[in-house]
C-alpha cells in the first residue's frame, strides 16, 4: 500500500520533514541501541530499548518522506514498520522479522511474556542494521536531512 493510500485511510499524517527532527529520532535510536547492550538490564529492558530503535528508524523513514503515523489510532507501530519497504527500500523478508519483533514487544507488554536472550541478540541485530541503513539511505535520498 502507498504512503498516500495510507493517508487517505488516516493511518498515516502529513509532516514537514526537518533535519532537526529527523536527527533527534536517529540519536535516540543510536541512545537506545546502545541501551539495548547493557547486560545488567533485564531482557525485557534490553529487547524493549533495541525495538525503540527500531521504531525510531521507522518513523525517521516516514518523516523524511513527509508523514508520520496518527499514533491515536491502533496499529501505529504496525503502520510504521509495514511502511519501511516503501519509505527507504527494506526489502520485505527482513521487515516481516521486524514485524515478528513488534508481536513479541505486544506479548511481552501486554502478557508479560518473558523475552529470551536469543530474541534481545535478533532484535539488537536488526536495529543496527536498521539504523546504518536509513543512514545511508538518507545521505543518498535526503542529504538535507542527513
Amino acid at each position: 500500500m502507498s504512503l498516500q493510500n495510507l493517508f487517505d485511510i488516516g493511518s498515516l499524517e502529513q509532516a514537514k520533514p526537518e533535519r532537526e527532527d529527523v536527527q533527534r529520532l536517529l540519536s535516540a535510536a543510536g541512545r537506545n541501541l546502545a541501551d539495548a547492550g547493557v547486560d545488567a538490564i533485564s531482557n525485557e529492558n534490553r529487547f524493549d530499548a533495541a525495538y525503540k530503535c527500531v521504531m525510531q528508524c521507522a518513523i525517521a523513514g516516514l518523516l523524511a518522506n513527509g508523514y508520520r503515523t496518527s499514533s491515536s489510532k491502533p496499529g501505529h507501530h504496525q503502520t510504521a514498520i509495514q511502511s519501511l519497504p516503501t519509505t527507504i527500500g527494506l526489502d520485505a523478508g527482513t521487515m516481516v522479522e521486524l514485524d515478528d519483533l513488534r508481536q513479541l514487544r505486544n506479548c511481552d507488554d501486554y502478557e508479560g511474556m518473558p523475552v529470551g536472550a536469543g530474541d534481545v541478540d535478533e532484535a539488537r541485530r536488526h536495529a543496527k542494521a536498521l539504523l546504518a541503513q536509513i543512514q545511508a539511505w538518507l545521505r543518498e535520498h535526503h542529504p538535507e536531512l542527513a
